[in-house]
């Protein structure tokens, strides 16, 4: 089914013109676009069959391609295209995992500290290795920075230091304050010779002017846009984006979390309000996982190896930390969906507590599954989300799993200081994962995603203060309440709940 896609695309386009030139060749036109345009909904729909599709994906197509022919034709060839993942990130997935074998795979000096932890922990450590290929390290400092002002605080304080490059990857750069100030850092940084890679996803920044990248790139900087997308028909890869935030300096400073680069995230918008965020400053051995997975995502762009000790040697005069850090990377190019699975994994390990806090709440099955197991056996569930929508489909399709977990046992807050955007589990207390990755099908399918597992780490102690203060600072859902809200509220939800295999 090689040239499937672009034959829908062609057959459309045919259509098209016909229709446009009915006045001058007859009614008989409407009847062979007609035509046309059921042959491809049916050869869509043969498709999505033969794709071997989770069901609920698939009768989610079927619906939207019964119920809205049109808008959902157009709908399927921009976003569910569903072309072999392999086939479209074959390369990067076997580059990946050949270098992080060869560098960090047969790392096991800390195995005695490993066996110490739970069974539980272990089991989940393990795991993520496995899938990721990364170590759990033992000497690695973290602070957790907990909003916007104290994150770019500390991203422009260590940039300043920088002596000999400077790797940034980010899905979203705006062209405001921050983003002046950020290119106006690297420029100064550039000047004094340090190298500067930026990786900057294509989509994400639609918006970024082309003057700002332009000035970067007249100082030295090397500016490169993950999987660009010029004609979005003709492109596989539009559905697939980077929703990364990493920073690496000198190979042992590292950043990465939830925090893009714009004023929003400072609280300027006065829409959100306050911003609610959480990024991770990492110095020592694990940055070099960090600068991992950037240097083989610059090199899946750019075809530049530059996997070397001058960018991967070890951090030496760091004081060692009692509890372990390992960062994982986990993309449509990974055949494990390796985020979702590490989520399932620190759920149904959970013996306490399992404290969520998402922006856009989308789960799949399994994980909503093991939520109210979870809720139902007594441990204590939390979720927390914004109380105000930035995308609304997704806003009300987050609302509509409220009542199964509430229905479980689980809680639901509901963020009232500002915006919510923090991407949190915790469990137990002791482990925690902070990184870019959603609670929802697109991070779990789509997108480029990297997150941070910690355990017993001071900033896992961190995240867990805050957790309690943002509780506070929300309302909870109780269902009594909940369930009175109006009809045209609840087919909203229904209606969204049913796009959620797509979102």
């Amino acid at each position: 089914m090689r040239y499937t896609f672009r034959l829908l695309l062609f057959v459309t386009v045919i259509a098209s013109i016909i229709l446009i030139t009915k006045n001058l060749w007859g009614d008989w036109i409407v009847g062979t676009f007609s035509v046309l345009f059921t042959l491809s909904i049916i050869f869509i729909c043969i498709v999505i069959f033969l794709e071997n599709r989770h069901p609920s994906h698939t009768i989610t197509w079927l619906v939207v391609l019964g119920g809205f022919p049109l808008v959902g034709f157009f709908f399927y060839l921009f976003f569910g295209r569903n072309i072999k993942k392999r086939r479209l990130f074959e390369k990067k997935a076997l580059t990946d995992e050949k270098a992080f074998l060869e560098i960090e795979g047969n790392h096991s000096s800390y195995q005695d500290k490993i066996n110490h932890m739970g069974n539980h922990q272990q089991l989940l450590f393990k795991l993520a290795h496995r899938l990721g290929h990364s170590p759990i390290s033992f000497a690695t400092k973290t602070k957790a920075l907990t909003d916007g002002n104290e994150t770019f605080e500390h991203i422009f304080q260590e940039l300043k230091k920088a002596k000999h490059h400077i790797h940034l990857e980010y899905y979203i750069v705006r062209n405001d304050e921050v983003g002046q100030k950020l290119k106006h850092l690297l420029i100064d940084k550039a000047r004094e010779g340090i190298e500067i890679r930026f990786l900057y996803d294509a989509v994400g920044c639609w918006k970024l002017s082309k003057d700002y990248i332009k000035e970067m790139k007249k100082a030295g900087i090397e500016m490169v846009s993950f999987l660009p997308v010029k004609i979005p028909f003709l492109n596989n890869k539009i559905n697939f984006r980077n929703h990364r935030k990493i920073i690496v300096i000198d190979g042992s400073v590292g950043f990465v979390g939830g925090l893009n680069v714009g004023d929003e995230y400072l609280g300027k918008d006065q829409y959100f309000g306050y911003w609610r965020d959480t990024h991770l400053l990492i110095k020592g051995e694990a940055v070099r996982t960090l600068q991992m997975i950037f240097l083989q995502d610059w090199y899946y762009m750019t075809d530049k190896k530059l996997l070397s000790d001058t960018y991967l040697s070890s951090s030496s005069g760091v004081i060692e930390e009692t509890g372990g850090v390992q960062l994982i990377a986990g993309g449509p190019d990974n055949k494990w969906d390796v985020i979702k699975n590490l989520f399932f994994s620190m759920i149904v390990s959970a013996k306490k507590s399992i404290w969520i806090a998402s922006p856009y709440f989308v789960p799949d099955e399994d994980i909503l599954t093991a939520l109210k197991v979870a809720a139902l056996s007594g441990i204590d569930v939390r979720l927390l989300v914004p109380k105000r929508p930035d995308k609304k489909i997704v806003y009300y399709a987050s609302r509509s799993y409220f009542p199964e977990l509430l229905d479980a046992g689980a809680k639901v807050y509901e963020y009232e200081k500002g915006f919510l955007h923090s991407k949190i589990v915790i469990v137990d207390y002791e482990l925690a994962s902070i990184g870019t990755a959603n609670m929802d099908m697109r991070s779990f399918h789509l997108n480029f995603e990297v997150n941070a597992f910690l355990y017993r780490t001071g900033s896992t102690q961190t995240l867990v203060n805050e957790y309690i203060k943002d509780i506070e600072e929300s309302k909870e859902i109780v269902m009594d309440e909940f369930v009175k809200r109006s009809i045209v509220k609840k087919l909203f939800e229904s209606t969204a709940r049913l796009m959620s295999p797509l979102l």
